[in-house]
């Protein structure tokens, strides 16, 4: 070989290797350093607590996936937290979905809208934006539409509630020796409640031996729940159902009862949904009237979360962990796991990705795996029942979750 051609060769395998370098460094300029994931949620208006604790729950969840690396698929791209405020009402819920699809195309994938009636109204938009949408909301109306952009990591409200009373009549007659017979449902209309409600007309009850004496439901916020109580004394059920969305709703009930001395467990009162276990209920009504009530969620803060719950009450002086906060730090997980997958920052691929995880048993919600069918149901989806302890709701049921025994309030 020549030195000519000796030195002809270098050059190529010189301007090669510049080339290779050059594409290298293009495909890499080319990865983001953050990728966008919303938040729509209510922290304005009546249901700004809860939405302030689900935003708190992504900021951690958010948080530890980029302290641990962010997204390695996306050469450690770090997740960014967009928050959208839902408020108050359902058409303000859909006016910020409008807004955020259209102020943020860069977002990959969101949760939310905490009620079931924002969700409803908010996916209507997601859906037309091809936005994946992960939501701890209930009712069964939010998967069984035929969308393919919105996925339900809780257990609808239907199937929560034939989950639970099993459980509730099963309890009440270990604790008190006889079968519970007759039940009252006091419920909003809120979507979620409205499902709950209907599972259990529709057949729960009857297959469970028991018989509905009083069926009343009222648009939240109540002014005045004498006439709902009065009904409820005059039938004396086994059970009482109460089925609200506000805490304010929680408080004149609970009080009424006690007024009318049907309180502190001489009528049983079984709740579905997450106002009556918040924090602020203990700044309206005594931990008298709460203790021994439960409450159906469709998580909470359970056996393996210890070290979560410890830094939610340094970090932002929560007194415990609320399905808000629990299953919005695990959306924001689902999500990172959908991103390593897809492999690119694309809302679509997202979806298809979360269409196809497999992720295994569930780590942030209750029983189940991470995987979802073709509703956008997640598989196996379990429920939670809470019972207020001492001033403190805890879980007690399922039993490999629980952090304390349940029992059944004395009469």
């Amino acid at each position: 070989m020549t030195r000519a051609t000796r030195a002809a060769l270098t050059r190529r395998s010189l301007l090669a290797g510049a080339s290779a370098g050059l594409i290298s460094s293009r495909a890499w300029a080319q990865q983001p350093s953050e990728v966008k994931v919303g938040l729509l949620v209510p922290v304005s208006g009546l249901y700004a607590r809860p939405g302030t604790v689900m935003r708190q729950g992504a900021e951690m969840a958010v948080d530890h996936i980029n302290a641990q690396g962010g997204i390695k698929s996306l050469g450690g791209a770090k997740l960014k937290l967009v928050v959208l405020d839902s408020g108050d009402t359902t058409e303000k819920a859909k006016n910020a979905a409008q807004r955020m699809v259209a102020q943020e195309p860069d977002l990959v994938a969101a949760s939310g809208a905490y009620l079931s009636s924002f969700t409803l109204a908010v996916t209507e938009v997601t859906e037309r934006a091809n936005l994946p949408v992960l939501t701890l909301s209930y009712s069964d109306l939010i998967t069984d539409r035929g969308f393919k952009y919105v996925f339900q990591t809780s257990a609808t409200a239907g199937s929560q509630a034939k989950q639970a009373l099993p459980q509730i009549v099963k309890l009440a007659e270990t604790a008190s020796g006889k079968k519970p017979k007759t039940v009252a449902i006091v419920t909003d209309n809120t979507a979620a409640s409205v499902s709950s409600a209907k599972a259990m007309r529709d057949g729960l009850l009857a297959e469970n031996g028991l018989q509905l004496t009083v069926d009343e439901t009222f648009t939240p916020p109540l002014a005045d729940a004498t006439s709902l109580v009065q009904k409820v004394r005059s039938a004396r059920p086994d059970l009482l159902f109460f089925l609200p969305t506000v805490i304010s709703d929680a408080k004149l009930l609970l009080e009424k009862m006690n007024e009318f001395g049907l309180g502190q467990g001489k009528i049983p009162t079984i709740s579905f949904g997450i106002a009556i276990a918040e924090p602020d209920m203990l700044q309206t009504v005594s931990p008298e009237l709460l203790q021994g009530l439960l409450t159906c969620v469709a998580s909470w803060g359970a056996k393996g979360h210890e070290a979560l719950i410890a830094e939610l009450k340094t970090r932002y002086k929560e007194p415990w962990m609320t399905q808000n906060a629990i299953s919005t730090y695990g959306d924001m997980w689902v999500i990172k796991d959908a991103l390593e997958k897809a492999g690119k920052a694309d809302r679509v691929a997202v979806a298809d990705a979360l269409r196809a995880m497999d992720g295994g048993p569930s780590k942030y919600y209750p029983l189940g795996e991470i995987k979802f069918d073709e509703k956008g149901r997640r598989v196996g989806a379990g429920m939670t029942i809470v019972q207020w302890q001492s001033g403190v709701p805890v879980t007690v049921f399922p039993p490999q979750l629980a952090l304390a025994q349940p029992f059944w309030p004395k009469n």
